[in-house]
């Protein structure tokens, strides 16, 4: 079925283009994630459109309804085509065109991100495997696992006084790690593991969390930390999973705020979120 794109007003460029699922363009992107398909739509009528460097590309709600996608998706779709150098976004005033010499081709994308999933699918990831997580170590986590958690909340309140964006989250995944590794299991902890080693490694998690230039959400973890562990100090189970599902529930929060560049009140997600009462019983 055919898809037609006709000239479309959409801020201070006109898209226009002919998107078909029979074309080399569905071809080339039909075994990717929803992101990568919608930034190589995005990239291709940018790049088919006459345009200047620094002219703004229309809203991300007008362009999820041109494509039919959520806003999400098209949220991680602009973080692609950022880290490829195509645009740039500004918090609180939109995003630009940039100048490229060298943007890489459609059929070099799928090479490029090797089907990576977007961070708001890894985020949802997480909070399912490490709820459950939290609520186990509640009830195997001995007396050394919470003097290490309690090592990690120290070095996570070091690295917060030292006001220092580098190598500030080596608390953060200490503390994370320490619960995996008080359930004793070591398929769960190596889950945790090969989770965080995708949240290091994925280029498009690394140009998320480099728009987050200050303290204050990391301010605010560091007290979800404080109240996950003392839920694993009473060895409850059911304040364990549910104050790390909340936990990760207000980063992902966050990082919607920081993502969004054109509505500071959107906080709509790619998969639907479940708030801390619709987990309790």
């Amino acid at each position: 079925m055919r898809k037609t794109l006709l000239p479309y007003p959409l801020g201070d460029i006109v898209f226009a283009g002919t998107v078909s699922d029979g074309s080399i363009i569905m071809r080339s992107v039909s075994q990717q994630r929803p992101y990568q398909q919608v930034g190589i739509k995005i990239r291709q009528l940018i790049l088919e459109t006459p345009y200047r460097s620094g002219q703004r590309l229309p809203p991300e709600r007008e362009i999820a309804d041109m494509l039919d996608v959520s806003r999400t998706v098209v949220r991680e779709a602009l973080i692609m085509l950022e880290i490829e150098g195509l645009i740039e976004v500004r918090r609180g005033a939109g995003i630009y065109v940039v100048e490229h010499k060298n943007p890489l081709r459609i059929e070099e994308v799928n090479t490029h991100f090797c089907n990576d999933a977007g961070p708001f699918e890894q985020l949802q990831a997480r909070q399912l495997l490490e709820s459950n997580i939290a609520e186990f170590a509640a009830l195997q986590a001995t007396r050394e696992d919470i003097v290490k958690m309690r090592q990690a909340l120290l070095l996570e309140e070091r690295e917060l006084a030292s006001c220092s964006l580098e190598n500030s989250e080596s608390g953060d995944m200490h503390f994370h790690l320490a619960i995996a590794e008080a359930t004793h299991n070591s398929m769960l902890v190596e889950l945790f593991r090969q989770s965080w080693q995708w949240r290091e490694n994925n280029p498009m998690w690394i140009q998320l969390h480099s728009h987050l230039g200050d303290t204050l959400y990391r301010k605010a973890w560091l007290i979800d930390h404080r109240q996950i562990l003392a839920a694993l100090i009473k060895k409850d189970a059911r304040a364990a999973k549910l104050a790390m599902w909340q936990h990760l529930e207000n980063v992902k929060q966050r990082l919607l705020e920081f993502s969004n560049v054109d509505d500071l009140d959107f906080d709509g997600y790619l998969f639907d979120s479940w708030p801390l009462a619709k987990t309790d019983g």
